[in-house]
Formats: structure tokens, sequence, C-alpha cells
């Protein structure tokens, strides 16, 4: 009687385990499942449209050329998946457009060329393999050529003002030459020369007709496609507020005409520390100003209040103004 008992309860438990087992199986398929089909519901990726027309400092883009339209197609899918870098963009050029600008229109060059500096750094200070630096990425010599002082103390490629008119005296020399804005872009990360070559040795005059090697033949493109998503964010699913960019600096300028021996002692004097001394300074390299011929140097620093968490924006405090303030700069900027 024990004995059968024993097997009872032994069967019983055996079966107890399967069971378990089985629904476990079974829990973890309909687990999975589940997942799958979640997935399948929620997670989409669409193709963003292309502009019906677009122009480069007023030069149309044939779009009608297949290889025009899906180079562009490439460029535009490349920044609006890239959602991370893009929404930089926005955040920066709200900051850096207004001191850009200006300057651009000042030397009689397109306005569209500030996206060029968006497309070479997208306006961050980095330096690249080939010792290009700062937001224009000039090299060392070509960057002194064009009036840049670059020494082991001061360097002004990473002076946006500076860096911009030199960049401006490179179009203008561009342009002598090729009588064609797109051109031009496209020479500034070819070369003049580079450039040139390739349209006598081809036989073309237009960018859009020319061979080029692949950094140079996506440069235009990845230009015209910043510009096409920074004028419609909406349309490429870029929703911001005003409280999200980047506010304008609010500066002044100190002028110095002798040398330095200690710019964090300087700092110290004008009520800041080295560190914001080269944030809003980075073309100073050292912790010394030499400064043997007397030139004058215009030093920038923060105004009273600004590094205090003050916000020169307009405020806005939630989704009121989501939608709002993007579709504003879509309809401003078209």
């Amino acid at each position: 009687m024990k004995n059968k008992l024993k097997y009872v309860l032994t069967g019983m438990l055996l079966l107890v385990v399967i069971s378990s087992f089985i629904y476990a199986k079974i829990e973890i398929r309909n687990i999975d499942q589940e997942y799958r089909n979640l997935f399948a519901r929620s997670y989409r990726i669409l193709t963003p449209e292309l502009p019906a027309k677009i122009d480069f400092a007023g030069e149309p883009v044939p779009l009608n050329l297949f290889y025009v339209r899906e180079s562009l197609d490439r460029e535009i899918l490349a920044n609006t998946y890239m959602q991370s870098s893009t929404t930089l963009m926005f955040k920066r050029a709200h900051r850096w457009f207004p001191v850009i600008e200006p300057l651009l229109k000042a030397n009689d060059i397109p306005d569209d060329f500030k996206y060029l500096a968006v497309a070479e750094s997208n306006f961050a200070n980095v330096v690249s393999t080939a010792g290009a630096e700062g937001f224009w990425q000039f090299i060392k010599g070509t960057g002194q050529k064009y009036g840049l002082e670059i020494t082991d103390e001061v360097d002004e490629r990473y002076n946006v003002e500076k860096a911009t008119a030199a960049a401006c005296k490179y179009f203008k020399e561009a342009y002598g030459e090729y009588k064609s804005w797109t051109l031009v872009a496209a020479s500034y990360n070819r070369g003049i020369d580079g450039v040139g070559k390739a349209l006598d040795k081809q036989g073309v005059t237009s960018y859009y007709d020319t061979y080029l090697v692949e950094e140079t033949s996506r440069y235009v493109y990845r230009i015209l496609a910043l510009k096409t998503i920074y004028l419609h964010p909406t349309s490429y699913g870029f929703y911001f507020r005003e409280k999200d960019f980047y506010p304008p600096l609010k500066t002044y300028t100190k002028s110095v005409d002798s040398s330095i021996s200690d710019l964090a002692a300087f700092a110290a004097s004008q009520k800041i520390n080295y560190r914001i001394l080269r944030e809003f300074n980075p073309w100073l390299r050292r912790y010394s100003l030499t400064n043997k011929s007397g030139k004058t140097y215009h030093i920038t620093l923060p105004k009273e209040g600004f590094l205090q968490g003050e916000n020169p924006s307009r405020p806005g405090s939630g989704s009121e103004t989501f939608f709002h303030d993007t579709l504003r700069i879509d309809q401003a900027r078209w």
C-alpha cells in the first residue's frame, strides 16, 4: 500500500514538473510572439520627401537628372535619420547664424554659404585628420593665406568672425575663377585647382555634370540637404520650442595691445575663470599671450548675468509652444 502511494505521489509530481515545463515554453513563445507583434505595430521607417525644386545661391539644382535626385535623396535620408547631429544643427545655428549671416552679406557672399559651415563642422571646433580646424575647417597654410594669424598662442581659425571673413575671401577668389557659386562650394572641399582640373579634363562647366571623387561629389548635396531640412524642419520630423535652441551669447570685448603673461590671472581680474575665457575665446591656445608687436587683440567677455542662468531666449513652458515655434521657422525661412 505504501509503495502504491509512493508511486502515485511520484507520478503526480512528475506530471506537475512536465506540465510546468510545457507551460513555461508556451508562455515564452507567447511573450516572443507578442514582442514581435508589438515591433510590427509600433516601428516605422518612412521615406522623407524630396523638394519639388531647390537652388544653391540662386542657381537651380537639376532634379530632372536621376543621379542628382538620388544623390540629394541620399543626403536627406542621412541627415533626417542622423537625428542627434541634425538636432544639434538647429540648436547651434540659433546662436551662430546671426553671427555669420551679416558677415556673408557684408562681403557680398550668398546667404546659402552659412550651410557650408554646418557641413564642415556643425558649429563645433573640430580638428580633421588633415589638420583642418575651427568652424570653417581651414588647414594652417590656407588659413594664413587668407589672413588668419596661426601661432602656438593664437589660432584665428577658432575666431568665428575672422575665420568667416577669411572664408569669404576664398569664396570671392573661387567665384572669380568659376563664375558659379555651386562650383565655389565644391572647391571648398576639393580646392580651386582640383575642381578646375576635373572641369578641364571632362570638358564641362557645371558641378552637376562633373565626375568627382566621392567626398566632393557628396559635398554640395549634403549642403543642399541641410538647407532643405533647416528651412522645413517639420517636413522632416523635427519639432522645437524656442527654449530648445542655444541662445546667442551676450558679450562685450576688451581690447589688449600688450602681452599677457598669465591668462588665468587675467581671467580672474575680469571676474571669470580660465575655462570661461577659453569658452568665449577659443582662439587663445595657451596660458599666455605674447604680444611683442603691440598688435591689438579683442578679447570677448560675457556680460554680467549671462553666466548665472539667464536665458535670452523667449520663454516657453511646454507643449503649447511645441508646434508653433517650429512652424514659425518653416514660414519665416521659406
